[in-house]
């Protein structure tokens, strides 16, 4: 939904009528996860809910679309050339009208994602009666009804409880908002901040490392406590360039599951102190460079400074997977391959030498 924002905010406010395919929920090798999104007006589109397979049928659903609808997509056992999945898995793709009737809400999320506010935008996907009703979450406050006050609050809940995990998904509920009944079905797509990826010694790998971590959707930040290499002008990529201390400006932010602390420094007076610090957050990933012989030294190191060895073995080192990689483009990629593989519980093993499911079932991890 992101990706085609920008394009359907401006037929959104120029008052045009369009139609909109969101990716609700996916079984087995689904190409593409919940919150997918297609736009199409015309003959003009937008997104992708499927990376190819379906495209042309939901265009075709999308264009005409009056009533919001359900609609699933899945590998067909009767027709090889029938619509449907060639990975074999199946996708429940929600169809509906927007404009600013149908949206009012819209403008208020589009500036919640620009200005990296949490917001939660909840949709009824099946139940009797209610398809396409459609509530705002943001922390403080909501906007638009499903009817029920009951069911409005039970979603309320739980939308803000799937924005501070930034989880998108289906939650059931009675039609009265009871927990314990499935007669509706809602899906919550959470639009939380972008996770963020701090990382520490302005060298040439950092500016690798920031490039494919703002390919991957991080909120970058590279710090370091000398101006001269600090600079936005080495790293553009960058969403700021820090010139402080790296253990002071790490202790001075906010910290959680979702961050990711590279430490590049190779440096103790620098990555000793830091890792310190790093060790003792809650960041879902610490990774520092350097050879076995220099991560045998620092763990000596930390360890003097008091760390308990379960403090220890969070820390990601040497950082990376091993890809053989020598050049720092090739080593920010082995970090990029470790961050995925924590993220879904990947094997790390080439997938021809594996065998089942390609996309792991894994709950999102500390990294995503």
């Amino acid at each position: 939904m992101r990706d085609v924002l920008p394009e359907i905010m401006r037929w959104w406010e120029s008052g045009l009528r369009f139609g909109l395919a969101t990716v609700v929920s996916t079984f087995s090798s689904a190409p593409r996860p919940p919150g997918a999104a297609m736009a199409v007006r015309g003959d003009e589109v937008v997104g992708s809910v499927s990376g190819g397979c379906v495209e042309g049928a939901v265009f075709e659903l999308a264009a005409e679309i009056d009533t919001p609808v359900l609609q699933r997509y899945g590998v067909s056992d009767d027709d090889a050339f029938a619509v449907g999945l060639t990975c074999g898995g199946i996708i429940d793709v929600l169809v509906e009208p927007i404009s600013l009737e149908t949206f009012p809400e819209l403008g208020e999320v589009a500036a919640s994602v620009a200005a990296h506010e949490p917001v939660a935008v909840a949709t009824v996907v099946a139940g009797p009666g209610r398809i396409g009703a459609r509530r705002v979450v943001w922390p403080d406050r909501s906007a638009g009804t499903f009817g029920p006050r009951r069911l409005d609050e039970a979603v309320d809940d739980d939308a803000r409880g799937m924005l501070a995990q930034g989880l998108t998904a289906i939650r059931h509920y009675g039609g009265e908002g009871e927990r314990r009944l499935d007669d509706l079905s809602v899906f919550v797509h959470a639009f939380a901040p972008p996770p963020r990826m701090l990382v520490f010694g302005a060298i040439d790998f950092a500016a690798a490392v920031a490039r494919v971590g703002k390919f991957l959707g991080y909120h970058v930040t590279v710090c370091d406590a000398r101006p001269v290499f600090a600079t936005p002008k080495r790293f553009p990529e960058a969403d700021e360039v820090v010139v402080r201390w790296p253990h002071d400006y790490l202790a001075s932010v906010a910290v959680d599951e979702r961050t990711v602390v590279c430490v590049l420094t190779h440096d103790p007076k620098f990555d000793v102190p830091l890792l310190e610090v790093a060790l003792r957050t809650e960041a879902g990933y610490v990774g520092a460079m350097g050879s076995r012989r220099t991560h045998e030294d620092r763990l000596a190191r930390l360890r003097e400074a008091g760390l308990t060895e379960a403090e220890l073995a969070r820390l990601r080192s040497p950082i990376g997977l091993d890809l053989g990689a020598r050049t720092p483009e090739e080593t920010a990629v082995s970090i990029a391959a470790e961050l995925i593989q924590l993220r879904w519980g990947g094997s790390g093993r080439p997938l021809t030498h594996t065998e089942g499911r390609i996309h792991h079932e894994t709950t999102p991890g500390g990294a995503s």
